[in-house]
């Protein structure tokens, strides 16, 4: 075959993660980067905008051609719709009203999810949070491929399908992998975007519905923001687990490419991670990073020693606080 990768696990590592560590330090010697540890306001004005552009174009499109429907949902809507679930993941973080305020993020999340069409804000809270505290951790971090990615994805056409199923894997990973008894505010969450998808129906017809849902699919599979998925934290050189992305779709993605910064600084949002690089620079500017989500997808599906097994994994110690 010529174009198979070899790898037949995960990296193992028994290191803890570097983010801790560096954190410290970085606020040892930059003590004002405590003050970059607030709220980001404006992200609650973008998410309204972003809703309501959402709306702008279900009313544009009910009576489109299908063609047209399809094509503005890819060329559009999946930009608008990976981008809210980046606004989420912000939100996820408490950046929209501070800690001291969680449950309006959580409300909030839910208001966000609605022109996405299928219900995860609450989800992705829960599991978001073991991604970070458990990075790798086996049975726990569910942004891990399973083995039967790994095995499976093993060649450049079949990597190429799995990029393009990306948001299918990430919806059902977590039943195999860290399964959790299912929380009211899911229900919630539910039951809102259940209400919101027969709304629309009911207002402007099939065709409107299906450009949101199309949208969401095409945005989080084959497409360049999706890059970011892969550039985060797949091991495209050795000992390395998580990778900075500095190009232009940051402007799209409330700055998820300043993704080592993140790390580091989970409670800071991501207006101000490129302050974070600009005072703490001989701490960044080494790490391995990317221009260009594009080009880490086409080196992902043609090079041959990449796969969903190019993680780091680690055994956890101890016990793990579940939600």
């Amino acid at each position: 075959m010529g174009n198979r990768v070899s790898r037949e696990d995960f990296e193992w590592v028994y290191t803890d993660q570097p983010h801790a560590d560096r954190r410290r330090e970085i606020l040892t010697k930059y003590p004002e980067i405590k003050a970059l540890m607030k709220p980001d306001y404006n992200l609650i004005w973008i998410v309204v905008l972003m809703v309501f552009t959402q709306l702008v174009a279900f009313y544009l499109v009910k009576d489109l051609d299908w063609k047209w429907v399809l094509f503005w949902a890819y060329a559009f809507g999946s930009c608008i719709s990976h981008s809210m679930t980046l606004a989420i993941h912000e939100i996820s973080h408490n950046s929209a009203f501070g800690n001291c305020k969680a449950m309006w993020n959580r409300w909030f999340g839910i208001f966000a999810n609605l022109p996405i069409g299928i219900p995860y804000s609450v989800s992705f809270k829960r599991y978001h949070m073991d991604h970070h505290r458990y990075l790798g951790g086996d049975g726990i971090d569910v942004d891990i491929p399973t083995d039967f990615e790994g095995w499976f994805f093993c060649t450049r056409f079949r990597k190429f399908i799995w990029v393009v199923l990306q948001p299918l894997f990430y919806a059902f990973r977590p039943l195999c992998i860290n399964p959790k008894p299912i929380s009211h505010l899911e229900i919630i969450n539910l039951l809102a975007q259940l209400s919101f998808d027969i709304m629309i129906y009911n207002i402007w017809g099939v065709k409107s519905v299906v450009y949101m849902l199309a949208g969401s699919v095409l945005g989080l599979g084959l497409h360049p923001i999706s890059g970011h998925f892969i550039a985060e934290h797949y091991m495209f050189l050795k000992g390395h687990e998580t990778y900075s992305y500095y190009g232009a779709l940051n402007l799209l993605t409330f700055n998820v490419g300043y993704h080592n910064e993140h790390h580091d600084f989970p409670n800071i949002p991501g207006k101000n991670l490129p302050l974070v690089r600009k005072i703490a620079a001989e701490y960044y500017d080494g790490l391995p990073q990317y221009n260009s989500w594009v080009k880490v997808l086409y080196d992902f599906v043609m090079d041959d020693s990449i796969s969903p097994y190019s993680r780091m994994k680690r055994h956890l110690k101890g016990e793990v606080k579940q939600e």
